[in-house]
């Protein structure tokens, strides 16, 4: 951990320097239902989406599988086939994506089950990782597709 008052995003972070985020996995797919969301439903290859997002083709086509288990690509096979978005992007949320991917938004594992930490009754900090874990949630349940594409067009 940094000491406090130091500024540790102006360098390069140690491996006791942890910070919480997404998996990379996680963010190409951000990155995928975004450029997918601007298609208006046409249904585009694989190539096309890593070239286009500079996300490497075979690990985008596991993620498309994931994506596509979720409900929020949809796939098809063939000459012509490829992926579109499955739903209006104005349903589809930073949220729904990240839980696709990578699971629950926790900053810490007791605020998922309290049945996986033996503290979570008497902890007092518990309550506080619940708080944050609703917080995060609502805030990337706001943050919608259409509006993310509304926000680059308005730059």
């Amino acid at each position: 951990m940094a000491r406090e008052g130091t500024a540790v995003s102006s360098r390069r972070r140690t491996k006791k320097e942890r910070i919480v985020q997404i998996t990379r996995e996680t963010d190409y797919a951000i990155r995928c239902v975004y450029y997918l969301s601007g298609k208006g439903g046409a249904v585009t290859m694989v190539d096309e989406i890593s070239r286009e997002m500079n996300i490497p083709k075979s690990f985008l086509a596991k993620i498309l599988q994931k994506l596509s288990k979720a409900a929020i690509v949809k796939s098809y096979r063939g000459v012509k086939g490829g992926f579109e978005i499955a739903r209006d992007p104005a349903d589809i949320t930073l949220l729904d994506v990240i839980e696709a991917v990578q699971g629950p938004v926790a900053m810490n594992i007791c605020a998922l089950d309290n049945a996986l930490c033996g503290f979570s009754d008497t902890c007092t900090i518990h309550p506080v990782w619940i708080e944050v874990r609703k917080e995060v949630e609502t805030l990337l349940r706001k943050k919608d597709f259409s509006s993310l594409r509304l926000q680059e067009k308005l730059k």
